[in-house]
């Protein structure tokens, strides 16, 4: 079993930075690959990232490449998302996931879910 914790939002004026923190617990945590999704009021959740459980390999959403970046340290049992030149569209509540799938961009494959953390980008 796996418990996330996401930190880190709040309100941000377009082309700012944000740093989002995923606090996972349980002994599990280090083998699993993670997800940071995104969801607008009124739409779907959205892939935004992935990394895997090693840390050497990343992912992203063609709308956030170049601008995001995810890491994670194991031996915190944390995984982070920097986003900078931030854009009123980011604006969303933002979930870390955690699970074996290497569909990263399908929120099928992760099992574990933290509550959000709201990100609101001002114009």
């Amino acid at each position: 079993q796996v418990q996330l914790v996401e930190s880190g939002g709040g309100l941000v004026q377009a082309g700012g930075s944000l740093r989002l923190s995923c606090a996972a617990s349980g002994r599990t945590f280090s083998v699993y690959h993670v997800g940071w999704f995104r969801q607008a009021p009124g739409k779907e959740r959205e892939f935004v990232a992935a990394i895997r459980w090693s840390g050497r390999s990343t992912y992203y959403a063609d709308s956030v490449k170049g601008r995001f970046t995810i890491s994670r340290d194991n031996a915190k049992s944390g995984v982070y998302l920097q986003m900078g030149s931030l854009k009123p569209g980011d604006t969303a509540v933002y979930y870390c996931a955690a699970g074996p799938t290497t569909s990263w961009g399908s929120a099928i494959g992760y099992d574990y879910w933290g509550q959000g953390t709201q990100v609101t980008v001002s114009s």
